[in-house]
């Protein structure tokens, strides 16, 4: 059964500073492997290459370009040349486009070392022929994927305080462009009162592109929310399913710990070419990112009809789970493991806590701020809820 004291063992033991690529994440890896191990299992590792290109210096290249743009047309004062600058700033951001539309094959400014680890559990034994042609569809499989991921990421200013950088960067980007319409081409003769009126957002805009160039990257945060909470969950629903007896008739069970995801989720990248025998229709994805106190889960906007039954599911819990939908309609999170698979046309649901962000990426994500009790009802749920999704195929 599910055991919370074991929970907050592995909570504690996972907390510790781990930035993708460094020797903290490696450690994290082998402990992940010692307790996979200890339930006589046998993981297996992906190891890859990633550069900190796409997660570190291409959103603060691109949000540098795009201040530029928008305060040269601002400016307007050599047309000529304004427009030349643009169209090269344009170019280059266009290849940087193409540059990240596969971040993973990227090997600038330097290479760096990291690994996914997965466990796969096979179906219950001895179950009928029809439950294994259930299983199988057109040589694919029904599967359960259960994703967390094991670094962890420390910045100057918390994720809270970013998201609200990144807002105000956008929202007045989009004013000043408006503006720069009217001054420029519609109301021309009023040049002036549009400069004074654009004053205001133009330095809104260079404020957040300067704090966003602040923000650096460290190893300073222990994580516990983010993710040593989907490290222990999923340990814990591993530790259940490793009996025999406990598995599913109609979904094999992947267990799946992915390195880098703090690095523009280069984990879950390199290990999505490792599943082409996953059925994506009819598989269900389970992703454990940043969970505290509270339980908000991420269908995503256009669900499958087996996810949605899921969800429902959670929301008629007899274990006192407070579900909460994320209002926001962020699939799976911003910029997470489950996110990336959504986009490839899987299903399922993230689990997180949109409350705990003002302590994610830093020196406050720590132990405390996770209730192991919550974590557990959360496991239970999950448990009966796949059992009985299980018996209705």
């Amino acid at each position: 059964m599910i055991d919370e004291n074991r929970i907050k063992k592995n909570l504690e033991l996972f907390s510790f500073p781990r930035l993708s690529g460094t020797t903290g994440e490696k450690k994290v890896l082998q402990l992940a492997t010692q307790k996979v191990e200890e339930l006589n299992l046998k993981p297996l590792t992906q190891d890859f290459v990633f550069s900190t290109f796409f997660g570190r210096t291409y959103p603060k290249i691109a949000f540098s370009l795009g201040f530029t743009i928008l305060f040269l047309f601002y400016l307007n004062f050599v047309a000529f040349f304004i427009s030349l600058l643009g169209m090269i700033i344009f170019v280059i951001l266009g290849l940087l486009f193409i540059l990240t539309r596969k971040p993973e094959s990227i090997r600038l400014p330097k290479k760096l070392n990291s690994s996914n680890l997965y466990v796969n559990i096979d179906l219950k034994p001895n179950i009928s022929e029809s439950d294994i042609n259930k299983h199988k569809l057109n040589g694919q499989q029904r599967s359960v994927l259960f994703l967390c991921h094991l670094d962890s990421k420390g910045q100057r200013f918390s994720i809270l305080s970013r998201i609200r950088i990144i807002r105000s960067w956008v929202f007045s980007g989009l004013i000043l462009f408006i503006i720069i319409i009217f001054k420029n081409y519609i109301f021309t003769p009023f040049s002036l009162l549009f400069y004074i009126i654009g004053f205001f957002p133009i330095t809104v805009n260079f404020i957040s592109t300067i704090l966003f160039l602040l923000n650096t990257t460290n190893n300073e945060s222990n994580g516990a929310i983010d993710n040593a909470s989907g490290i222990a969950c999923i340990l814990e629903l591993l530790t259940y399913f490793s009996n025999p007896e406990s598995r599913l008739k109609h979904f094999n069970l992947l267990f799946i710990f992915t390195g880098a995801e703090e690095c523009g989720t280069m984990g879950i990248r390199n290990f999505y070419y490792k599943i082409p025998h996953v059925n994506k229709d009819q598989s269900i994805i389970l992703n454990f990112d940043a969970i505290a106190k509270n339980t908000y889960l991420f269908p995503g906007k256009k669900i499958s009809d087996h996810i949605y039954t899921i969800f429902n599911m959670f929301l008629k819990n007899d274990k006192g789970l407070i579900i909460k939908r994320n209002p926001k309609k962020i699939y799976f999170g911003s910029h997470s493991d489950g996110y990336y698979l959504k986009k490839k046309n899987f299903h399922g649901i993230g689990f997180g806590d949109l409350e705990s962000y003002e302590y994610i990426h830093s020196i406050h994500d720590t132990v405390d701020k996770v209730d192991s009790s919550l974590l557990k009802r959360l496991c239970e749920t999950i448990i009966d809820n796949l059992i009985v999704f299980d018996n209705q195929i």
